[in-house]
């Protein structure tokens, strides 16, 4: 994990957030809001990432890293624009590009280092997995401010840490390290110093992601999207529904005559 990243082949910037879709079919997703020391979530930075989470929606790769500086990801939603007239529209700005984030039909990773705070926070809660160095930080200050998260941070977080560490975590507005953020379940993976860079290790693990059966990523993430908040007999009509839908692919295909012919993890799936 040492190691270089490839260099992209493919790439474009949209203000703030650029993409890049490199050989091995993984889409790289960088905030950088020039403008911001903190590198602030702003509305037109939202704007930004919800056209890129179109994009990667209609023509989606292989499986998608987001990530924000080397050293900072992002410390939250630019305050400055928080008015009470404002907070309506810039809710369901946000609210727009981030369920479009989390419902791209492909494994999603987050790669943090350094501060990811309230919007930032929210924003990698829409992923798929987290991975951390040592040097990151998260929480959701809001309260602090005599506010809430309204970024999803009161309905994403308990549905990944449990309702009691996510009520504590905001209503006291509180900062964690990378250590206890991978204990409470926040984080998946945390990356030792030694180990290379985050970044690294986030694209490392999404490469295999990208040349396994990516329509299948698909298809379970909306399953397990769908089912979350229903009762389980709707829950297991929808699997039915998913299971008879993957057939259909020629991924599936392509999987089970490998099986045969090769064994399990053998196949190279067409996507």
């Amino acid at each position: 994990m040492t190691g270089s990243p490839a260099p992209a082949t493919e790439g474009r910037a949209t203000g703030p957030v650029t993409l890049d879709r490199r050989p091995d079919g993984v889409a790289v997703v960088t905030i950088d809001h020039a403008a911001s020391r903190m590198n602030t979530l702003a509305g037109h930075v939202v704007e930004a990432l919800h056209e890129v989470a179109r994009e990667l929606t209609t023509t989606p790769p292989g499986a998608v890293v987001l990530t924000g500086r080397p050293t900072l990801f992002s410390a939250g939603a630019e305050v400055s624009e928080f008015t009470a007239a404002a907070a309506g529209a810039l809710g369901e700005r946000v609210r727009a590009a981030y369920d479009a984030f989390e419902a791209i039909p492909r494994v999603t990773i987050a790669a943090i280092s350094g501060y990811c705070l309230g919007a930032g926070l929210e924003l990698v809660q829409t992923c798929d997995f987290r991975f951390a160095d040592s040097r990151a930080s998260f929480a959701q200050p809001e309260i602090l401010l005599g506010v809430l998260p309204g970024g999803g941070g009161t309905q994403r977080l308990p549905r990944l840490i449990g309702l009691p560490k996510a009520r504590e975590l905001i209503l006291s507005g509180r900062r964690i390290d990378a250590a206890e953020a991978h204990a409470i379940g926040l984080v998946d993976t945390v990356v030792p110093d030694e180990a290379g860079s985050v970044l690294d290790a986030a694209l490392a693990a999404a490469a295999r992601y990208a040349a396994g059966a990516t329509l299948a990523h698909g298809i379970v993430k909306a399953t397990l999207r769908d089912g979350l908040d229903v009762p389980l007999a709707a829950g297991l009509t929808r699997e039915q529904q998913a299971w008879s839908e993957v057939f259909a692919t020629e991924d599936a295909a392509v999987g089970i005559r490998s099986f045969f012919e090769n064994g399990v993890g053998k196949a190279v799936f067409p996507g």
